[in-house]
């Protein structure tokens, strides 16, 4: 956790019976809120991913204890440490934070939200930030649309399935990555999805050494091979660009009129090349428009 500053304002105000979930800062303490705030100063228990993170943040901006528990949930934690939570959060306010960022993100706590909705315990959260949308943020890659992988396979082999599985869709790719593997991470990406694609390396985000490498796959690992990173790492690769251009559409367009209906080959060149039909059509029509179409 990054160094804070001066304190902020909160209340402390009576809460719900129920599990709130807790969005904390991914590098510099003050990008906390005021609601995450009320609800550590306000909620019955505390439950933490990491406790040591979470009593630092407070202390950082003078949330007291008062005698209250930090319990630990992690990875690690059995089945008793769930239920616990939620026999709790039946009658109480249970306040759950991650080490970093917003809890499930590729974090602990799947299973403590699935138990207490399964128990009829309601969920809510205080939203904070998280490595993804900001990393998205300032990256320069198509924001449209993303497709967040988590954390691929450590084994290069599985590494490589679970890349060319993500290889066309159609949107903006996002991954944690371990500063250690980042480099044979985006050789394998190279290798798998093409060595043209744009990337942007997001370290340390919301941090003092924060940091963007972009370029493409190509470049940026070979980068990667003379350099090491350290810290907190967040990959965006661009999604696939067309295999076809426009005028190699326009001249499957045109064979495919010598035999086919406009619909027929608009159909035929769209599946044939894993276009969207609707492009394909609009090209068609320009065709047709312009005589094109092997029509007199």
């Amino acid at each position: 956790m990054g160094k804070g500053g001066s304190r902020l304002n909160f209340e402390k105000r009576p809460l719900t019976a129920g599990l709130h979930l807790v969005g904390v800062p991914i590098g510099t303490a003050r990008d906390i809120t005021l609601r995450a705030l009320d609800t550590l100063a306000s909620a019955d228990l505390l439950v933490a991913e990491d406790t040591r993170s979470l009593r630092k943040l407070m202390d950082i901006h003078g949330v007291k204890l008062d005698g209250r528990q930090v319990l630990s949930l992690h990875d690690h934690s059995g089945p008793g440490t769930v239920a616990r939570v939620v026999a709790a959060a039946r009658t109480g306010a249970v306040a759950y934070a991650s080490e970093a960022g917003m809890p499930l993100i590729a974090d602990p706590g799947f299973e403590l939200v699935r138990a207490a909705r399964a128990a009829g315990v309601p969920v809510t959260a205080a939203p904070g930030p998280t490595a993804v949308t900001t990393a998205l943020a300032i990256a320069g890659l198509p924001t449209d649309a993303f497709f967040f992988a988590g954390f691929l396979p450590n084994a290069q082999n599985a590494r490589r399935t679970a890349l060319a599985e993500l290889r066309d869709i159609p949107a903006t790719l996002v991954f944690y990555e371990s500063p250690k593997r980042v480099g044979k991470m985006l050789a394998d990406a190279a290798e798998t999805l093409g060595s043209t694609r744009q990337v942007a390396v997001c370290r340390e985000l919301t941090k003092r050494f924060e940091e963007v490498l972009s370029g493409t796959l190509e470049d940026v690992s070979n980068h990667l091979k003379e350099t090491t990173l350290k810290g907190e790492i967040c990959v965006l690769i661009e999604r696939r660009s067309p295999d076809v251009k426009e005028v190699d559409v326009n001249s499957e367009l045109r064979r495919a009129f010598a035999t086919m209906s406009v619909r027929d080959a608009v159909d035929a060149v769209a599946a044939a090349h894993g276009l969207k039909r609707r492009a394909v059509y609009k090209a068609a029509l320009t065709l047709t428009q312009d005589g094109q179409d092997g029509t007199e």
